[in-house]
């Protein structure tokens, strides 16, 4: 075995599993405000975004909640690739409405930036100080959230990552106490989400299906989750992109979004989420374009210890299987590419903003993130390199 193989699809038989309380279905938004009130909160702060502001759902959440007697508050201030201090004033909103809860309407950025206000809220400090794996330690306060893109995972995820604008790069905050209370799940919130943002969510989703099935964290339950989720992507994201009102292609996004999501959770990820952080908090880019351009090279640089489990995913979408196992992975990892080109993503990094100069930084960061503890090939400084290399 050389000194970059790791063993691979050996299971332990006793795993656990976590998962919110989940709401699911067309119309199921009303549910949110219910769930708030059923968790004994009564001033909730509502974590949200400018864009989502102008959008019906957010208007309709307020009323939802104060029907129910409770005496909300926002904090709207959330960017794409949220900063620390983004958490620090979000916390700041928590303290002085003498919040008890929250209730996180939004995409990734916004539920992270939720959860990050919840740690602090329990746990005190600054959120950068919780980066790893089990650093908050306290009870968290109740959190509800609400996807409006299907893509994240964060609404079922025991992830949080908050940029670290001084170090340019992204952390990785892991802990069973992050995945939230409840989640309301209403594919028709997806229908005010811009065309690309839901591209970028979509391929975000295959992504999370791809490292959580590869995983050296893996099982049987993640494993079936995984398979379910990329065949729902493959089948339904461009439906979705070239029209957001197509209630099947939402529906069976929004699934795909569940599915991933609850898998990678308890799977965990692996090296093109690694390399993903560093360059959002470096270049500030979207998160899901970034891993459209990362995943079909660490698809193949993974193959060469796995790829057998390439050939299960390949099969799960309808690729030819037959022959060696290393082509099969090419094949998947040019059909990837071909539907990231599909959905508007670009095929380097190049038009991101990064620069060869960068990539010495970025593979110091990318080693360090906690996503790489879980690939399936033992990651070397040299091949990561030459990984970002080949995606420029």
């Amino acid at each position: 075995m050389t000194g970059d193989r790791t063993p691979r699809r050996a299971t332990t038989s006793v795993a656990k599993f976590h998962t919110p309380e989940i709401v699911l279905g067309p119309g199921s938004f009303p549910e949110a405000a219910v769930a708030v009130a059923g968790l004994g909160v009564r001033r909730p702060l509502v974590v949200s975004d400018r864009r989502l502001e102008a959008a019906p759902w957010y208007g309709a959440l307020l009323d939802d909640l104060r029907a129910q007697g409770l005496s909300p508050a926002s904090y709207l201030d959330v960017t794409p690739n949220p900063r620390a201090g983004e958490v620090a004033d979000g916390f700041a909103a928590y303290r002085t409405h003498g919040a008890d809860g929250l209730i996180a309407l939004g995409g990734g950025s916004v539920i992270d930036t939720a959860k990050g206000v919840a740690v602090l809220a329990s746990n005190g400090g600054v959120i950068l100080e919780y980066e790893g794996i089990d650093r908050a330690v306290r009870p968290l306060p109740p959190l509800v959230a609400v996807p409006t893109t299907a893509g994240s995972g964060a609404d079922v995820s025991q992830f949080c990552i908050i940029n670290d604008p001084e170090r340019r790069t992204k952390v990785t905050i892991i802990g069973r106490t992050l995945v939230p209370n409840v989640t309301v799940i209403d594919p028709t919130l997806l229908t005010t989400a811009p065309p690309e943002v839901t591209a970028q969510a979509g391929m975000d989703t295959l992504t999370h299906c791809v490292e959580a099935y590869v995983s050296l964290a893996h099982g049987r339950l993640t494993d079936s989750l995984a398979l379910e989720s990329l065949s729902g992507v493959w089948n339904n994201l461009e439906r979705l992109v070239d029209d957001p009102r197509d209630a099947g292609a939402g529906e069976e996004m929004a699934l795909a979004s569940l599915r991933a999501g609850m898998a990678f959770t308890n799977a965990i990820l692996g090296a093109a989420h690694a390399m993903s952080h560093p360059v959002g908090g470096y270049c500030d880019a979207p998160h899901g374009t970034i891993n459209s351009v990362l995943l079909p090279h660490v698809i193949r640089y993974n193959a060469v210890v796995c790829a057998d489990d390439f050939v299960q995913l390949a099969d799960a979408v309808g690729l030819a299987t037959s022959g060696d196992p290393r082509a099969v992975a090419d094949r998947l990892a040019d059909a990837v590419a071909r539907l990231a080109a599909r959905v508007g993503m670009p095929d380097t990094l190049s038009p991101l903003g990064v620069r060869s100069g960068d990539l010495d930084l970025l593979t110091s960061h990318a080693l360090a993130d906690s996503c790489m503890i879980t690939n399936p090939r033992r990651p070397e400084e040299a091949a990561i390199l030459d990984l970002y290399r080949q995606a420029m």
